[in-house]
């Protein structure tokens, strides 16, 4: 995003959808085979010889999601908890890389706030979910409060207004819910969640990775899961109940290509989201949903097979602009959408090439802008944030973060340059043969224009922020939607347990967090994914401990 952009920043593999889930509960004795290792319901030989681990509630995933499931079924419920967690060291997912904000509603608030939700979701999430979501969301700081963490109130966000869509119904609800800030962001609230959750003796099994739910074929009861650990498969025994916090499918080409709304589409964050529990629930017949949404803006991608990720797009001057591959201006440079929602802006198909034609985009800048400070903020000028952040394990950190001076990016190729306008324009061509060379420097002149006349007569750009390009060397940059996380996944109600594609609860299978969102249609509560993450968490949690072990049932 452009200077101009007060808000700054964001805060911040592989099948088939529904359809193939209803195809596996119709067939039983299929679905017990590719649930348990090949057993069969008529031999009796679904269920493992042995357990090598056995506990009451099983987390798969131990990102924000899991750390509240876990906390909350070992605290309140007295559960015996094990962890799953794919990375080989620390976990913590996308929350503990993300600025830590989470929503807060007060009680006098809670029946604006859903309305709110009934109004930015469009009908699409059912009423049951989104009250119970509200009633949870309202204990919020009273969770914070018993588990130390710090954090403090405030009425406006960085990233924008609170809640995103305020202004819905003539501005009915502006300040119907606040958001916490955290001075240390998601790294801060993991630590001390981590602390609690140790405290408590809870498991974390680190390394444990391609799990297989484990399914009564008769009374479809989730009893277990299959899990590889390191290089050895392992089976565990959950008596109540297991919840999957996976996250989403950032870094999975298939599922994004198959089920988002455009492509390519690129993500920051926790490289372990590759979608491994869609196909893990599917193959015990749940129904997918929002399984198209997704929280993210618009950020460069480098093309760089070895740096396969998303990074925030942000300039540190004014003089550029951002053109389409047909050479174009589309749009006030400066008000790209909305914070958790801009990527919707590069939602443009152009039949004339028949393909998205704002994907990707090309930012446009010159020397002075080359020199004015970090192309990206990559959420580190404001966040100490992303899948580089300083104090992830050199194991589990992407990369080092963007250069101070850009010129590692110049070298690496990620930043293009020509020394005009049109031989930039002919190396964005060699990238992309759609780009018109010609229709280039004419929206080039038509900007420079615009900045003289300090009038942007196109798209009303602030008169400050018209800065004339200098007389070269010129860069270019690559624009495609990405930053956050997706945020489909099993369909689930209001006690947190995934359902089947007739809506009814798959016995003892719970889902919590990215894994599933309960907002549709667009990401609309500032702080919402780790609001999910506690609200899921604790009310999947709470139901799981409730019910009787199904091996006392013998």
């Amino acid at each position: 995003m452009g200077m101009g952009m007060e808000s700054g920043v964001s805060r911040r593999t592989f099948i088939k959808g529904a359809s193939v889930a209803a195809a596996a509960v119709a067939g039983t004795a299929a679905l017990a085979g590719c649930t348990t290792g090949g057993g069969s319901s008529a031999s009796g030989d679904w269920m493992p010889k042995t357990w090598d681990y056995e506990c009451d509630v099983l987390v798969i995933g131990y990102g924000g999601a899991g750390m509240w499931s876990s906390l909350i079924a070992a605290d309140e419920g007295g559960q015996k908890v094990i962890v799953l967690e794919k990375a080989p060291e620390r976990g913590g997912g996308n929350s503990s890389i993300n600025n830590g904000e989470w929503t807060i509603v007060e009680k006098d608030k809670a029946d604006t706030f859903k309305k709110y939700i009934k109004a930015f979701t469009h009908g699409q999430t059912p009423e049951p979910m989104i009250n119970a979501w509200v009633e949870e969301c309202i204990r919020n700081t009273e969770y914070a409060d018993k588990y130390g963490m710090t954090y403090e109130v405030v009425e406006k966000a960085l990233a924008g207004t609170i809640p995103e869509y305020s202004f819905l119904d003539d501005n009915a609800y502006e300040g119907s819910c606040k958001l916490s800030s955290v001075d240390g962001f998601g790294m801060l609230s993991f630590r001390e969640l981590d602390a609690q959750r140790e405290k408590l003796g809870i498991e974390v099994i680190f390394d444990a990775h391609d799990q297989r739910l484990i399914q009564n074929p008769e009374t479809k009861e989730i009893v277990g899961a299959y899990t590889m650990i390191g290089n050895e498969e392992k089976t565990v025994k959950a008596s109540k109940g297991v919840i999957m916090c996976t996250g989403g499918f950032e870094f999975n080409e298939d599922l994004k290509n198959q089920y988002l709304k455009c492509y390519p589409f690129k993500f920051e964050g926790w490289q372990y989201n590759t979608g491994d529990g869609i196909k893990m629930v599917e193959d015990v017949g749940a129904k997918l949903w929002h399984m198209d949404m997704a929280i993210s803006m618009y950020s460069m991608w480098t093309r760089d097979p070895e740096n396969d990720f998303s990074i925030l797009y942000f300039m540190p001057g004014f003089s550029y602009f951002n053109v389409n591959r047909l050479g174009k201006r589309f749009v006030n440079e400066n008000s790209m959408g909305s914070p958790h929602n801009g990527w919707h802006t590069l939602l443009s198909f152009d039949d004339v090439i028949d393909d998205f034609d704002r994907i990707p985009s090309w930012g446009i800048f010159d020397q002075t802008c080359f020199d004015a400070g970090k192309l990206s903020t990559s959420q580190g000028d404001f966040f100490e944030c992303g899948n580089f952040a300083s104090d992830l394990p050199d194991t589990i950190r992407a990369w080092d973060g963007w250069s101070q001076d850009n010129k590692a990016e110049l070298e690496k190729g990620w930043i293009l340059s020509g020394a005009t306008i049109e031989e930039l324009g002919q190396k964005i061509k060699d990238f992309d043969h759609w780009m018109n060379v010609d229709a280039l420097k004419a929206t080039f002149d038509e900007y420079q224009a615009f900045c003289e006349a300090k009038k942007d007569a196109r798209f009303d750009r602030a008169d400050k922020t018209l800065e004339k390009l200098d007389g070269g060397p010129y860069y270019a940059v690559a624009i495609y939607p990405g930053s956050c996380s997706t945020l489909g996944g099993p369909m689930k109600n209001e006690h947190g347990q995934v359902l089947d594609p007739a809506q009814n609860p798959i016995p003892r299978l719970y889902a919590a967090g990215c894994f599933g969102n309960f907002q549709a249609h667009s990401y609309g509560i500032t702080g919402g994914n780790n609001a999910e993450n506690q609200v899921w968490g604790r009310i999947s949690a709470r139901h799981a401990a409730s019910l009787e072990a199904w091996d006392a049932k013998k």
